[in-house]
């Protein structure tokens, strides 16, 4: 068991699910700052942020972004905020990267493709590299997620072409349909093929998500959760928010005798700038 501080991610709103399958997931920059806040209260230091137009539909739209980066901040000022740059399926680079503008200390780029559920999420090369040489321009630290094995040696790929940087954080999201199963075991596998001094958190997608967080905190990396990837608490029982989910990675935590982070040590953990 380490006692290396744990940072948990709130992942609040997702691209995906929707108020008539979930009521609690926020859409107006309101919403999401008394989620944010909330959840912060309950030990996230992280908040990974997708945003909505008013009818839920999912959008990049960099003025939707900063009302909802403004409106959290003026809450909770300690908050990393890590806009996500995945989108939803089918956005073009030039939407996905709309929230770079705002100069975030922190960012998602995910480094392959893969089927979601029914979808494709396409990631080439030429689409990875955009997103990551305009978040380098920003000064933002980037998050590769992790969807498949092969996606990892496409990082390290991008590291000897100069285009990642690292040390790297990674998330491996796990548990997607189309996607690498939810399993320890293949978290095992995953943490054999990433670089000595990467840093890594795990998001486990519906039934897996608080298996894999309890995982996670064994293991020494670092938990996401929220209703983005799970809207469950329990079998059948939905989850009140996110704030409920980081709750239960709290607890887990404690019951492990592993601490939570601080804001600065979150901030010092991922290798975050100041600002």
């Amino acid at each position: 068991m380490t006692d290396t501080p744990l940072v948990i991610t709130a992942a609040i709103c997702g691209a995906e699910v929707t108020k008539d399958q979930c009521p609690a997931v926020p859409y107006s920059a309101d919403e999401l700052a008394a989620e944010a806040e909330r959840c912060f209260a309950e030990g996230a230091r992280v908040i990974h942020l997708h945003v909505r137009r008013p009818d839920g539909t999912p959008t990049q739209d960099r003025e939707t972004f900063r009302a909802a980066i403004d409106a959290i901040l003026a809450r909770v000022p300690e908050a990393i905020i890590q806009p996500s740059t995945g989108g939803a399926v089918g956005m073009t680079v030039e939407e996905r990267t709309a929230p770079l503008d705002l100069d975030p200390v922190f960012c998602s780029l995910t480094t392959g493709s893969c089927n979601f559920g029914n979808e494709v999420f396409v990631n080439t090369f030429p689409v990875v590299e955009a997103i990551a040489g305009k978040a380098r321009a920003h000064g933002t630290r980037v998050e590769i997620e992790v969807f498949d094995a092969g996606f990892v040696d496409n990082a390290l790929a991008l590291v000897k072409r100069g285009v990642l940087e690292p040390p790297l954080h990674f998330d491996f999201v796990l548990g997607v349909p189309g996607a690498m199963t939810g399993t320890e075991d293949r978290l095992a596998f995953l943490l054999s093929t990433i670089p000595a001094g990467s840093t890594w958190t795990v998001a486990g997608i519906g039934r897996f998500e608080l298996p894999l967080a309890r995982a996670s905190i064994a293991r020494g990396g670092h938990v996401r959760v929220g209703l983005e990837d799970n809207v469950f608490v329990s079998r059948g029982v939905q989850a009140k928010g996110s704030w409920e989910l980081v709750r239960l990675v709290a607890a887990m935590a404690a019951d492990a005798g592993r601490p939570i982070a601080t804001p600065a040590e979150a901030r010092s953990l991922l290798r975050l700038r100041d600002g």
